[in-house]
């Protein structure tokens, strides 16, 4: 009866018109589109060009490429168990339905409200860079002063924009600006090959030696944000024909990939200025490392077009990350968790609209803040620019280290709750394996967040930001509690998404 009910398309005018509001349009994205999606929020050129000099530069560990490894074994043993998950569960809310499925709609809930909050801080973070860069070039080359801000709310603008309109045709936008992004890079890596730095082809870099020291958890928290992306494949899985095996390909392709292309672009790094000498020259030249690398090697010219893609790559982070928001607020609008108005799709496309509204909202407002701040006398014209990319990034990772966590304890009570503990042991094993390593690295993160946004060790930025994390895990929670106590049966569908509604339509039919 339920698959009946949920295959008819124009029986029932209303239930028809419900369901296509409730339900993202599927269909929309293969295998291609959906990597590109998922791809596109690790930003390489972002992570090459900014993470890996800070990392270097901050922690002073020269095996940084070895983390790479470490961290995409971490994150396959991670994926095992999280992949197979979304063979049972397609839902736009993937962690917090996951972790509703495992750990109960109230872990649910308080999930859900971490996901948002994370994911939001994600993507508003890189408004802050991107307009400076922006700013950067216009400055450059047209000699024209324009204040960063300028540019970040109108690429909020371009990419609310976006985000109504169809996947298909942000995928697109995305493939483009990634490969392109992709190959500048490993250009630059095979130049490094073909004229090393002064030491030659050293593999240094991958000596365990060199992680030894009290820096090595927090270079783990520096690194693994620039994994974060591969874990929305499961959003889009509404959106797919075949989520059950699409959504595990593509999780496994980026992971793999992202690993692969990260160690080895972290290492041509190293040895271009050589392993001795990779942690001066990166607090000498801080994000100005790669392009001076290029530009002595491969020219003005490729560094100008590197600098570009550099914007362009921020941009389709932020797109990406957009869109992964935009899901999140629809799936808890159809649940209850937000307003019901955030549970329905744009007639036009079957996007979550309302969804992508409050992104935009949300990114307008805190960029208006900071470049308010921007305005008052702070000695340093970039410590707003500067304090929303940390801030904002180191929040988002925080929150998503955690909801990988939890995601990997859901997956072991998930099957050993459907009596399935036997057949997926090796399953169950890594999840939890992984589940505790990310613990490690959350545990890292809170300890030593000061340095990853560069306050002191006695400044209340300390606990204030992390605290944000904390702030919506009790605020969730307490919102999960509040349900099973006043609505049974909206807690019951907590994590359920489309399916809930197809259950609905079988029972009235």
């Amino acid at each position: 009866m339920t698959t009946d009910s949920s295959r008819t398309k124009r029986t029932d005018g209303i239930s028809t018109f419900k369901g296509q509001e409730r339900a993202l349009r599927a269909d929309r994205l293969g295998t291609g589109g959906l990597l590109l999606s998922v791809l596109a929020a690790t930003a390489p050129l972002m992570v090459v060009a900014g993470v890996m000099p800070t990392t270097f530069a901050v922690m002073g560990i020269v095996g940084q490429p070895l983390l790479f490894v470490l961290l995409g074994v971490i994150l396959v043993l991670f994926g095992i168990g999280y992949a197979e998950m979304s063979r049972h569960v397609h839902n736009a809310g993937a962690f917090y339905a996951y972790i509703s499925r495992g750990l109960g709609g109230t872990a649910g809930a308080s999930a859900a409200l971490v996901a948002l909050v994370a994911y939001n801080a994600l993507q508003v973070g890189i408004y802050g860079i991107f307009g400076f860069e922006v700013s950067g070039l216009f400055a450059t080359y047209a000699e024209v002063e324009v204040a960063w801000w300028i540019p970040a709310l109108v690429a909020a603008l371009a990419v609310g924009a976006l985000g109504w309109l169809k996947i298909d045709v942000n995928a697109k936008v995305l493939g483009v600006l990634l490969v392109i992004e992709v190959a500048l890079v490993v250009i630059f890596d095979i130049a490094v090959v073909a004229d090393p730095g002064k030491e030659g082809l050293s593999l240094h870099a991958f000596n365990p030696d060199t992680l030894t020291g009290a820096g090595v958890g927090t270079a783990l928290c520096f690194c693994i944000a620039a994994f974060l992306g591969f874990e929305q494949a499961p959003v889009y899985a509404e959106e797919t024909s075949r989520p059950h095996v699409l959504v595990p390909r593509v999780m496994f392709l980026a992971v793999g990939g992202v690993a692969v292309f990260f160690a080895v672009s972290s290492w041509a790094l190293t040895v271009a200025t050589g392993p001795s000498a990779i942690v001066g020259e990166s607090q000498k030249q801080s994000a100005g490392l790669l392009f001076n690398l290029t530009e002595s090697r491969l020219g003005g010219t490729f560094t100008d077009v590197l600098h570009i893609l550099f914007v362009t790559g921020m941009f389709a982070a932020m797109l990406s990350f957009h869109n992964v928001v935009a899901r999140y607020a629809f799936a808890m609008g159809r649940e209850g968790l937000l307003p019901a108005a955030f549970g329905r799709t744009t007639g036009t496309s079957g996007a979550p609209g309302t969804g992508s509204l409050l992104q935009t909202a949300v990114s307008v407002v805190i960029v208006a803040a900071f470049a308010f701040a921007d305005d008052k006398p702070t000695g340093d014209p970039t410590e707003p620019v500067l304090h929303l990319f940390t801030w904002g990034g180191n929040i988002g990772a925080l929150g998503v280290i955690l909801l990988m966590a939890a995601a990997s304890f859901s997956v072991v009570v998930f099957f050993v709750r459907r009596g399935a503990a036997g057949a997926q042991a090796w399953r169950l094993a890594t999840s939890a394996v992984a589940g505790i390593a990310l613990l490690v690295i959350a545990g890292y993160t809170v300890k030593d967040f000061d340095v990853l946004v560069g306050a002191g060790p006695d400044s209340s930025l300390s606990w204030l930001l992390p605290g944000i994390i904390g702030l919506a895990l009790i605020v969730g929670l307490a919102q999960g509690l509040f349900l099973r106590a006043r609505s049974p049966e909206a807690h019951a569908r907590i994590g359920l998404g489309n399916e809930a509604f197809q259950l609905d339509k079988a029972a009235s039919s």
